[in-house]
């Protein structure tokens, strides 16, 4: 009687506060989660050279357990149909994460008329594969490995292998507390990817203010990438890319229809993405199908002015280059190459473990592994550019003739 009073005098039934102590401990509990969520969550160590702000999707935040279940899966071949190729038989860390071979090989010896991409910097990528027929790193992931032509597994018969492994299982339950699933091996092979970066190169030093970090020759090169050359009319930002499509005349022969497979759209019949010069020298062959070896190759056919067909882009043109500035445009070229960034790899103990080193290709031996972020060089911003780049020429391609709705307007261009 006298509880009953009680209650009512305070204005709630025993219902009601019942429901209110309820809800009070399960915003109490939601909040906790999400502080832990905030404490395991990784912030990538800053690359010179590169964006201090890396791009990650809000529902899938970097863990250190989601990243090295995506490295693991990343170099492990079972995820091929018959176990035997990886991720990283293709996407090779000793060469950028690309491969040296002209096409893709997939199982059973298939080939595929494209060329491998690197993966560096593709946390920074608004578009992916040589067409841009998927707009993520979580929808880029599984199409390799359900592709026929590539590693030919379906994608349920992937999930019971994952099931069936217990290690994958206690992995996936760590970094998702579920068992294996779709969506998570491709949340997890894409936070791997995000952590594969390339920065502090010779030029990132150099705009930094090492004057001596290029070369004179390669200081040289700069101005022709820049200005009569007008590289940088697509190889732009710190990751050297538009990330737009280009139809520069390579496929003018071949019959592949490039970006117009998904647009359908006769203006973009053998457009490409545009590529990161990033560790360009170390990622040939060249060009959507490879055709070309070496960097002197790429550029004698930009010296010509591409290939002619009805598509062109309107900023090719004939350069009629003179044979040492094809040297100092290959030297700048050279010195886009710098330091790439996996998460290397620790056991919990302190000790490195096997086949964890930056540029194994092997996967890890041991499961029980903790990624740890990689000491990075702090990137410092030039007080100013560097006197040679403010001084370099904006010389202005001669005119098209074409159309002027054709034309791309020709504003300058920075790095």
């Amino acid at each position: 009687m006298w509880t009953r009073i009680r209650w009512t005098v305070l204005g709630c039934s025993r219902e009601g506060i019942a429901r209110f102590m309820s809800c009070a401990l399960a915003l109490a509990m939601a909040v906790s989660c999400q502080a832990q969520s905030q404490e395991s969550t990784l912030r990538l160590p800053p690359v010179a050279g590169l964006d201090e702000y890396v791009p990650i999707p809000e529902d899938n935040p970097l863990t250190r357990e989601k990243i090295e279940l995506g490295r693991r899966l990343f170099f492990d071949a079972l995820l091929s149909r018959d176990r035997t190729i990886a991720c990283a038989s293709c996407h090779q860390p000793a060469r950028a994460f690309s491969d040296s071979a002209r096409v893709a090989t997939g199982v059973r010896g298939q080939t595929r008329g494209r060329n491998v991409p690197t993966l560096v910097n593709r946390a920074w990528g608004a578009a992916f594969f040589w067409d841009g027929r998927a707009a993520s790193l979580e929808e880029t992931v599984l199409q390799p490995i359900q592709n026929r032509a590539e590693m030919d597994l379906p994608l349920p018969e992937l999930l019971r292998r994952l099931r069936e492994n217990p290690d994958y299982h206690r992995m996936f339950v760590e970094a998702f507390a579920e068992a294996p699933s779709g969506e998570n091996v491709a949340r997890a092979l894409a936070s791997y990817v995000r952590t594969l970066r390339s920065g502090n190169s010779p030029l990132d030093r150099y705009r930094a203010g090492d004057a001596g970090a290029l070369s004179p020759q390669a200081r040289r090169g700069l101005a022709l990438f820049v200005g009569k050359a007008n590289c940088s009319a697509c190889h732009i930002g710190p990751n050297l890319t538009d990330e737009r499509f280009h139809n520069t005349g390579v496929a003018a022969h071949s019959g592949d229809p490039g970006r117009s497979r998904l647009t359908g759209r006769r203006e973009d019949w053998g457009a490409f993405k545009t590529p990161t010069l990033r560790e360009v020298a170390r990622t040939a062959p060249y060009m959507h199908d490879g055709r070309f070896g070496t960097l002197e190759q790429v550029i004698e056919f930009y010296d010509r002015g591409g290939n002619s067909n009805r598509n062109l882009d309107p900023e090719l043109r004939p350069l009629r280059l003179a044979a040492e500035d094809k040297q100092s445009l290959l030297a700048f070229l050279q010195a886009l190459s710098g330091e790439v960034e996996p998460q290397r790899t620790q056991t919990r103990a302190g000790a490195s473990a096997a086949g964890c080193e930056p540029w194994s290709t092997q996967p890890p031996n041991a499961v029980d592994v903790a990624v740890t972020p990689s000491a990075s060089r702090p990137y410092r911003r030039p007080r100013r550019a560097p006197d040679f780049i403010a001084s370099v020429p904006r010389i202005a391609p001669r005119p098209h003739n074409l159309p002027a709705s054709r034309r791309r307007s020709r504003r300058p261009r920075r790095l």
